[in-house]
């Protein structure tokens, strides 16, 4: 189940990032040949922008693509490396993400309240639709970081 919504998110992000380049092309077109820009294009850009570096990360995380010092991780044996995982996961990744979602859902909550929106004229409202991605972001990666604890707890028992 969560490996089929991992990969309908990566769908969903690159239909994202298509629409995202189709965007700027459109708005840097519109600005530098008709002189005509507009504010709630540009923050749309940053809205797709975030939809695809936010729902990208559980899927980066489970294709194993995440950044890591793996000058170091690749010369150790594959026991060390499963510890290692275990460990990063255990200590790292799931309190970061359950900090993260604890303090995003007040975060999004309180803009929906206030009825949040861009201070600059013409930009677009309803803003807490945007920052509902960063709890969602790190409850898809602490879902992906269980399903890998589990795997890694596996193979370190086969070792």
């Amino acid at each position: 189940m969560l490996d089929k919504s991992m990969k309908l998110i990566s769908y969903l992000t690159a239909f994202v990032l298509l629409l995202l380049v189709v965007l700027i092309l459109f708005d840097a077109t519109s600005r530098y040949l008709f002189s005509a820009g507009s504010t709630a294009l540009q923050e749309l850009e940053w809205h797709f922008f975030d939809v695809v570096i936010l729902l990208s990360i559980a899927y980066t995380f489970k294709q194993n693509a995440h950044v890591r010092v793996d000058i170091f991780y690749n010369n150790f044996s594959l026991k060390t490396q499963t510890i290692i995982n275990i460990l990063s996961i255990i200590f790292f990744i799931l309190p970061l993400s359950f900090l993260i979602v604890y303090i995003g859902i007040d975060f999004v909550q309180m803009s929906y309240l206030q009825n949040e929106a861009s201070s600059n004229p013409g930009g677009l409202t309803n803003r807490w639709i945007v920052k509902s991605l960063m709890p969602l972001a790190f409850i898809f990666l602490s879902l992906q970081a269980f399903v890998m604890l589990v795997e890694e707890f596996k193979k370190w028992r086969s070792l």
